[in-house]
């Protein structure tokens, strides 16, 4: 796996603490697909030598997400990720049957990521919305449902990290493998990702200029449409 891993290159600017930016960066990787449970980074020489970081904030970086139990870390053995932990599979596997209904997921999302986004606008840094702001150069023209998905999970996970509030980043974390599915549904036609997209740049726009109401507003109306989108595309897709 390090092969994968050696390719995300160098971090990009610096606003925050590296070691905090470097564990943020690998959190991403893994929440949307890049890594998986079971893949193994690179040696630590190597992977400083990569991102352009010192082996201290690495290490620093790692120890935070070993305490998220995101990797395990074995002397001789190396560094791997981490499938979820036995109590997070068994949460999802109380709602992964017939009470996993799209409801559940909208009510889930309509509680957390408004109050995330009012958040973000008090507190992102400048290096937080380029972050933000470079998911959003991908524009929808060419973009297949899956690459769709990868964005909007990455720009929801990057708006948390900018929430600067860590226990608000893992939690948008651990959801995204529950909420995946339903959002296959809300990425499956060119016109859902098009209203994906105005929607995240909504929100993006009202963190930018700090104004907190507005971007939990923003965010309230870009998940309705989305729960609109996915009830709409519910006949047309095969369930995931």
């Amino acid at each position: 796996m390090a092969g994968r891993v050696t390719d995300i290159g160098p971090l990009g600017p610096r606003a925050r603490g590296v070691s905090v930016q470097i564990a943020a960066h690998l959190e991403r990787l893994i929440t949307v697909g890049e890594l998986n449970p079971g893949d193994r980074l690179p040696a630590e020489r190597d992977l400083a030598a990569d991102l352009q970081v010192s082996r201290a904030s690495l290490r620093e970086a790692m120890h935070e997400l070993e305490a998220k139990n995101l990797i395990e870390r074995r002397p001789g053995r190396g560094t791997c990720v981490l499938a979820p932990p036995e109590y997070v599979r068994d949460l999802y596997g109380q709602i992964s049957g017939a009470e996993r209904k799209l409801r559940d997921v909208a009510e889930l999302r309509e509680t957390i990521e408004p109050q995330i986004a009012r958040l973000a606008a008090h507190r992102a840094t400048d290096a937080n919305l380029m972050e933000l702001d470079g998911v959003l150069s991908h524009t929808v023209e060419g973009l297949t449902a899956e690459g769709s998905v990868q964005l909007d999970l990455e720009f929801h996970l990057l708006l948390a990290q900018a929430s600067q509030n860590p226990l608000l980043s893992s939690l948008i974390t651990l959801t995204s493998s529950w909420t995946r599915p339903v959002r296959i549904l809300s990425h499956s036609t060119k016109n859902a990702r098009e209203v994906s997209y105005r929607g995240h740049r909504a929100i993006l726009d009202a963190v930018s200029e700090r104004d907190k109401e507005a971007a939990g507003s923003a965010m309230l109306r870009h998940l309705q449409e989305v729960a609109e989108l996915t009830n709409e595309n519910i006949p047309f897709v095969t369930p995931v």
